[in-house]
Protein backbone atom coordinates (compact mmCIF):
# COMPACT_ATOMS: atom_id res chain seq x y z
CA UNK A 1 0.00 0.00 0.00
CA UNK A 2 1.34 3.40 -1.03
CA UNK A 3 0.28 5.10 2.19
CA UNK A 4 2.26 2.56 4.23
CA UNK A 5 5.52 3.74 2.68
CA UNK A 6 4.73 7.40 2.12
CA UNK A 7 3.00 8.61 5.27
CA UNK A 8 4.60 11.99 5.87
CA UNK A 9 2.13 13.94 3.74
CA UNK A 10 -0.91 12.26 5.27
CA UNK A 11 0.38 12.83 8.80
CA UNK A 12 1.08 16.47 7.94
CA UNK A 13 -2.51 16.93 6.78
CA UNK A 14 -3.92 15.05 9.79
CA UNK A 15 -5.53 12.34 7.67
CA UNK A 16 -5.86 8.85 9.07
CA UNK A 17 -3.24 6.37 7.88
CA UNK A 18 -4.67 2.88 8.13
CA UNK A 19 -3.08 -0.52 7.84
CA UNK A 20 -6.00 -2.21 6.10
CA UNK A 21 -5.58 -6.02 5.92
CA UNK A 22 -6.15 -7.80 2.64
CA UNK A 23 -9.15 -9.69 4.00
CA UNK A 24 -10.92 -6.37 4.64
CA UNK A 25 -10.69 -5.52 0.95
CA UNK A 26 -11.94 -8.98 0.04
CA UNK A 27 -14.84 -8.64 2.49
CA UNK A 28 -15.76 -5.21 1.12
CA UNK A 29 -15.76 -6.39 -2.49
CA UNK A 30 -17.68 -9.55 -1.57
CA UNK A 31 -20.32 -7.49 0.25
CA UNK A 32 -20.70 -5.18 -2.75
CA UNK A 33 -21.05 -8.18 -5.08
CA UNK A 34 -23.70 -9.74 -2.82
CA UNK A 35 -25.69 -6.49 -2.81
CA UNK A 36 -25.54 -6.27 -6.61
CA UNK A 37 -26.45 -9.94 -7.00
CA UNK A 38 -29.53 -9.58 -4.77
CA UNK A 39 -30.53 -6.46 -6.67
CA UNK A 40 -30.31 -7.98 -10.16
CA UNK A 41 -31.18 -11.63 -9.47
CA UNK A 42 -33.93 -11.17 -6.89
CA UNK A 43 -35.43 -7.67 -6.78
CA UNK A 44 -35.08 -6.79 -10.47
CA UNK A 45 -34.87 -10.22 -12.04
CA UNK A 46 -37.80 -9.43 -14.30
CA UNK A 47 -38.00 -6.15 -16.22
CA UNK A 48 -40.70 -3.90 -14.79
CA UNK A 49 -41.54 -0.26 -14.35
CA UNK A 50 -40.04 1.11 -11.14
CA UNK A 51 -42.64 3.28 -9.47
CA UNK A 52 -42.07 6.11 -6.97
CA UNK A 53 -42.93 3.94 -3.94
CA UNK A 54 -40.51 1.18 -4.94
CA UNK A 55 -37.81 3.76 -5.76
CA UNK A 56 -38.33 5.46 -2.38
CA UNK A 57 -38.02 2.19 -0.47
CA UNK A 58 -34.91 1.11 -2.40
CA UNK A 59 -33.31 4.55 -1.98
CA UNK A 60 -33.91 4.40 1.76
CA UNK A 61 -32.34 0.93 1.93
CA UNK A 62 -29.26 1.91 -0.10
CA UNK A 63 -28.73 5.11 1.87
CA UNK A 64 -29.17 3.22 5.14
CA UNK A 65 -26.50 0.72 4.07
CA UNK A 66 -24.10 3.51 3.09
CA UNK A 67 -24.63 5.42 6.33
CA UNK A 68 -24.49 2.25 8.45
CA UNK A 69 -21.06 1.46 7.03
CA UNK A 70 -19.88 4.49 9.01
CA UNK A 71 -20.32 2.34 12.11
CA UNK A 72 -18.29 -0.47 10.57
CA UNK A 73 -15.46 1.96 9.86
CA UNK A 74 -15.71 3.39 13.39
CA UNK A 75 -15.53 -0.05 15.03
CA UNK A 76 -12.68 -1.25 12.82
CA UNK A 77 -10.57 1.90 12.52
CA UNK A 78 -11.84 4.53 14.97
CA UNK A 79 -13.84 7.75 15.01
CA UNK A 80 -11.46 9.79 12.87
CA UNK A 81 -11.68 7.26 10.06
CA UNK A 82 -15.49 7.13 10.27
CA UNK A 83 -15.59 10.94 10.05
CA UNK A 84 -13.58 10.85 6.86
CA UNK A 85 -15.82 8.11 5.45
CA UNK A 86 -19.13 9.87 6.06
CA UNK A 87 -17.72 13.16 4.74
CA UNK A 88 -16.58 11.42 1.56
CA UNK A 89 -19.92 9.62 1.26
CA UNK A 90 -21.93 12.85 1.51
CA UNK A 91 -19.70 14.65 -0.99
CA UNK A 92 -19.94 11.84 -3.54
CA UNK A 93 -23.69 11.42 -2.99
CA UNK A 94 -24.41 15.11 -3.45
CA UNK A 95 -22.22 15.48 -6.54
CA UNK A 96 -23.75 12.34 -8.06
CA UNK A 97 -27.22 13.88 -8.12
CA UNK A 98 -26.23 15.78 -11.26
CA UNK A 99 -25.27 12.43 -12.77
CA UNK A 100 -28.83 11.24 -12.17
CA UNK A 101 -30.26 14.12 -14.17
CA UNK A 102 -27.86 13.47 -17.05
CA UNK A 103 -28.97 9.82 -17.07
CA UNK A 104 -32.57 11.01 -17.31
CA UNK A 105 -31.70 13.17 -20.31
CA UNK A 106 -29.87 10.33 -22.11
CA UNK A 107 -32.50 7.68 -21.45
CA UNK A 108 -35.31 10.02 -22.42
CA UNK A 109 -33.59 11.16 -25.62
CA UNK A 110 -33.04 7.59 -26.81
CA UNK A 111 -36.57 6.62 -25.74
CA UNK A 112 -35.47 3.68 -23.58
CA UNK A 113 -38.63 2.18 -22.01
CA UNK A 114 -38.84 2.63 -18.27
CA UNK A 115 -38.89 -1.12 -17.60
CA UNK A 116 -35.48 -1.57 -19.32
CA UNK A 117 -33.74 1.43 -17.77
CA UNK A 118 -32.79 -0.32 -14.54
CA UNK A 119 -30.84 -3.01 -16.41
CA UNK A 120 -28.81 -0.40 -18.32
CA UNK A 121 -28.03 1.50 -15.13
CA UNK A 122 -27.18 -1.73 -13.30
CA UNK A 123 -24.41 -2.60 -15.77
CA UNK A 124 -23.36 1.03 -15.67
CA UNK A 125 -22.63 0.63 -11.96
CA UNK A 126 -19.97 -2.02 -12.67
CA UNK A 127 -18.13 0.29 -15.01
CA UNK A 128 -18.51 3.21 -12.62
CA UNK A 129 -16.97 1.25 -9.73
CA UNK A 130 -13.99 0.18 -11.87
CA UNK A 131 -13.45 3.70 -13.20
CA UNK A 132 -13.67 5.25 -9.74
CA UNK A 133 -11.15 2.72 -8.39
CA UNK A 134 -8.69 3.71 -11.13
CA UNK A 135 -9.21 7.43 -10.49
CA UNK A 136 -8.90 7.01 -6.72
CA UNK A 137 -5.72 4.94 -6.68
CA UNK A 138 -4.10 7.07 -9.38
CA UNK A 139 -5.08 10.29 -7.60
CA UNK A 140 -3.74 9.14 -4.23
CA UNK A 141 -0.53 7.91 -5.85
CA UNK A 142 -0.02 11.29 -7.52
CA UNK A 143 -0.67 13.21 -4.29
CA UNK A 144 1.64 10.99 -2.25
CA UNK A 145 4.45 11.39 -4.78
CA UNK A 146 3.83 14.97 -5.88
CA UNK A 147 2.13 16.95 -3.11
CA UNK A 148 1.83 20.01 -5.38
CA UNK A 149 -0.91 18.13 -7.28
CA UNK A 150 -3.19 19.19 -4.40
CA UNK A 151 -2.99 22.78 -5.65
CA UNK A 152 -4.03 21.68 -9.14
CA UNK A 153 -6.96 19.69 -7.75
CA UNK A 154 -7.98 22.57 -5.50
CA UNK A 155 -7.82 25.16 -8.27
CA UNK A 156 -9.77 22.86 -10.60
CA UNK A 157 -12.55 22.37 -8.05
CA UNK A 158 -12.85 26.12 -7.48
CA UNK A 159 -12.92 26.67 -11.26
CA UNK A 160 -15.69 24.07 -11.56
CA UNK A 161 -17.65 25.76 -8.75
CA UNK A 162 -17.42 29.15 -10.46
CA UNK A 163 -18.42 27.58 -13.78
CA UNK A 164 -21.52 26.06 -12.18
CA UNK A 165 -22.65 29.45 -10.88
CA UNK A 166 -21.68 31.60 -13.86
CA UNK A 167 -22.88 29.34 -16.66
CA UNK A 168 -25.77 27.88 -14.71
CA UNK A 169 -27.63 24.98 -16.25
CA UNK A 170 -25.98 23.59 -19.38
CA UNK A 171 -28.13 21.43 -21.60
CA UNK A 172 -26.52 18.32 -22.96
CA UNK A 173 -27.66 17.14 -26.39
CA UNK A 174 -26.77 13.44 -26.72
CA UNK A 175 -27.22 13.61 -30.49
CA UNK A 176 -24.91 16.56 -31.09
CA UNK A 177 -21.67 14.80 -30.17
CA UNK A 178 -19.66 12.36 -32.22
CA UNK A 179 -19.30 9.90 -29.37
CA UNK A 180 -22.37 7.83 -30.18
CA UNK A 181 -21.53 7.81 -33.88
CA UNK A 182 -18.10 6.47 -32.95
CA UNK A 183 -19.68 3.64 -30.94
CA UNK A 184 -21.96 2.67 -33.82
CA UNK A 185 -19.04 2.84 -36.25
CA UNK A 186 -16.85 0.36 -34.40
CA UNK A 187 -19.54 -1.88 -32.88
CA UNK A 188 -22.04 -3.45 -35.30
CA UNK A 189 -25.40 -2.28 -34.02
CA UNK A 190 -29.11 -2.42 -34.60
CA UNK A 191 -31.72 0.25 -33.98
CA UNK A 192 -34.19 -2.29 -32.57
CA UNK A 193 -34.49 -3.29 -28.93
CA UNK A 194 -34.52 -6.94 -27.89
CA UNK A 195 -36.00 -6.73 -24.42
CA UNK A 196 -33.33 -5.71 -21.91
CA UNK A 197 -30.48 -7.38 -23.82
CA UNK A 198 -27.34 -5.43 -24.68
CA UNK A 199 -26.61 -7.72 -27.64
CA UNK A 200 -28.88 -9.67 -29.98
CA UNK A 201 -28.66 -11.81 -33.09
CA UNK A 202 -30.20 -10.91 -36.43
CA UNK A 203 -29.77 -13.25 -39.39
CA UNK A 204 -27.00 -15.05 -37.50
CA UNK A 205 -25.05 -11.83 -36.89
CA UNK A 206 -24.37 -10.63 -33.32
CA UNK A 207 -25.33 -6.96 -33.00
CA UNK A 208 -25.37 -4.43 -30.19
CA UNK A 209 -28.80 -3.09 -29.29
CA UNK A 210 -29.46 0.60 -28.53
CA UNK A 211 -29.12 -0.31 -24.84
CA UNK A 212 -25.41 -1.00 -25.35
CA UNK A 213 -24.80 2.36 -27.01
CA UNK A 214 -26.65 4.12 -24.19
CA UNK A 215 -24.61 2.16 -21.62
CA UNK A 216 -21.35 3.29 -23.25
CA UNK A 217 -22.56 6.90 -23.22
CA UNK A 218 -23.52 6.64 -19.55
CA UNK A 219 -20.05 5.28 -18.73
CA UNK A 220 -18.49 8.16 -20.66
CA UNK A 221 -20.47 10.73 -18.68
CA UNK A 222 -19.42 9.01 -15.43
CA UNK A 223 -15.79 9.62 -16.36
CA UNK A 224 -16.56 13.33 -16.70
CA UNK A 225 -18.28 13.42 -13.30
CA UNK A 226 -15.46 11.44 -11.66
CA UNK A 227 -13.01 14.17 -12.68
CA UNK A 228 -14.89 16.47 -10.27
CA UNK A 229 -16.01 14.11 -7.52
CA UNK A 230 -12.84 12.07 -6.88
CA UNK A 231 -10.60 15.10 -6.20
CA UNK A 232 -13.36 16.48 -3.96
CA UNK A 233 -13.42 13.30 -1.84
CA UNK A 234 -9.61 13.30 -1.70
CA UNK A 235 -9.89 16.61 0.13
CA UNK A 236 -11.37 14.85 3.17
CA UNK A 237 -9.46 11.55 3.13
CA UNK A 238 -6.27 10.14 1.70
CA UNK A 239 -6.86 6.49 2.64
CA UNK A 240 -7.69 4.21 -0.31
CA UNK A 241 -10.09 1.98 1.63
CA UNK A 242 -12.12 4.92 2.94
CA UNK A 243 -12.24 6.82 -0.34
CA UNK A 244 -13.20 3.77 -2.39
CA UNK A 245 -15.84 2.48 0.04
CA UNK A 246 -17.46 5.93 0.37
CA UNK A 247 -17.57 6.23 -3.44
CA UNK A 248 -18.86 2.68 -3.89
CA UNK A 249 -21.75 2.93 -1.43
CA UNK A 250 -22.74 6.35 -2.79
CA UNK A 251 -22.77 5.03 -6.36
CA UNK A 252 -24.64 1.79 -5.54
CA UNK A 253 -27.79 3.69 -4.63
CA UNK A 254 -27.84 5.94 -7.67
CA UNK A 255 -30.18 3.72 -9.71
CA UNK A 256 -32.92 3.91 -7.09
CA UNK A 257 -32.25 7.62 -6.70
CA UNK A 258 -32.62 8.04 -10.45
CA UNK A 259 -36.14 6.58 -10.46
CA UNK A 260 -36.98 8.78 -7.49
CA UNK A 261 -35.55 12.08 -8.75
CA UNK A 262 -35.38 11.84 -12.55
CA UNK A 263 -38.74 13.60 -12.87
CA UNK A 264 -37.89 16.29 -10.33
CA UNK A 265 -35.02 18.24 -11.91
CA UNK A 266 -37.03 21.46 -11.88
CA UNK A 267 -37.71 21.01 -8.18
CA UNK A 268 -34.00 21.31 -7.26
CA UNK A 269 -33.42 24.84 -8.55
CA UNK A 270 -30.79 25.63 -5.90
CA UNK A 271 -28.89 22.36 -6.19
CA UNK A 272 -26.28 23.83 -8.56
CA UNK A 273 -25.50 26.58 -6.09
CA UNK A 274 -25.21 24.08 -3.24
CA UNK A 275 -22.85 21.84 -5.21
CA UNK A 276 -20.82 24.90 -6.20
CA UNK A 277 -20.38 25.86 -2.54
CA UNK A 278 -19.28 22.32 -1.63
CA UNK A 279 -16.78 22.19 -4.51
CA UNK A 280 -15.42 25.63 -3.64
CA UNK A 281 -15.08 24.67 0.02
CA UNK A 282 -13.11 21.48 -0.63
CA UNK A 283 -11.04 23.30 -3.25
CA UNK A 284 -10.10 25.98 -0.73
CA UNK A 285 -9.34 23.25 1.82
CA UNK A 286 -6.81 21.78 -0.61
CA UNK A 287 -5.22 25.14 -1.42
CA UNK A 288 -4.68 26.21 2.19
CA UNK A 289 -3.53 22.84 3.54
CA UNK A 290 0.04 24.08 4.08
CA UNK A 291 -1.16 26.86 6.40
CA UNK A 292 -4.31 25.47 7.99
CA UNK A 293 -5.88 22.03 8.09
CA UNK A 294 -9.67 22.24 8.27
CA UNK A 295 -10.82 19.54 10.73
CA UNK A 296 -12.83 16.65 9.33
CA UNK A 297 -15.73 17.38 11.70
CA UNK A 298 -15.93 20.97 10.48
CA UNK A 299 -15.90 19.76 6.86
CA UNK A 300 -18.74 17.37 7.65
CA UNK A 301 -20.80 20.12 9.29
CA UNK A 302 -20.30 22.48 6.34
CA UNK A 303 -21.28 19.80 3.80
CA UNK A 304 -24.43 18.82 5.72
CA UNK A 305 -25.53 22.44 6.24
CA UNK A 306 -25.02 23.31 2.58
CA UNK A 307 -26.97 20.24 1.42
CA UNK A 308 -29.83 20.90 3.83
CA UNK A 309 -29.97 24.58 2.86
CA UNK A 310 -29.91 23.94 -0.90
CA UNK A 311 -32.61 21.26 -0.68
CA UNK A 312 -34.72 23.40 1.65
CA UNK A 313 -34.57 26.47 -0.57
CA UNK A 314 -35.24 24.31 -3.64
CA UNK A 315 -38.34 22.75 -2.10
CA UNK A 316 -39.63 26.14 -1.04
CA UNK A 317 -39.08 27.61 -4.52
CA UNK A 318 -40.57 24.63 -6.37
CA UNK A 319 -43.94 24.47 -4.64
CA UNK A 320 -46.59 24.10 -7.29
CA UNK A 321 -44.15 23.48 -10.16
CA UNK A 322 -45.02 20.55 -12.43
CA UNK A 323 -42.53 17.74 -13.00
CA UNK A 324 -41.85 15.72 -16.13
CA UNK A 325 -41.96 11.93 -15.66
CA UNK A 326 -39.32 9.66 -17.14
CA UNK A 327 -39.93 7.81 -20.41
CA UNK A 328 -42.46 4.96 -20.20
Amino acid sequence: MISRFLTSESEKLNFVDLDVPGWAWVALMAFICVLLAVDILVIHRKAHDVGPREALIESAVWISIGVAFTGVIAIAFGGAASGEYISGYLIEKSLSIDNVFVWALILSFYKIPLKYQHRVLFWGIFGALALRAIFIFAGIALIEKFSWVLYIFGAFLIFTAVKLVVKGEEEMDPASGRFMKLVNRFVPSTTELDGQKLFTRQNGVRLATPLFAVLVLIEFTDVLFAVDSVPAVLAVSREQFIVFSSNAFAILGLRALYFLLADAHARFSYLKEGLAVILAFVGIKMLIHDWYQIPTLLSLVVIVLVLVASIGFSMKASRGKPSTPPVD
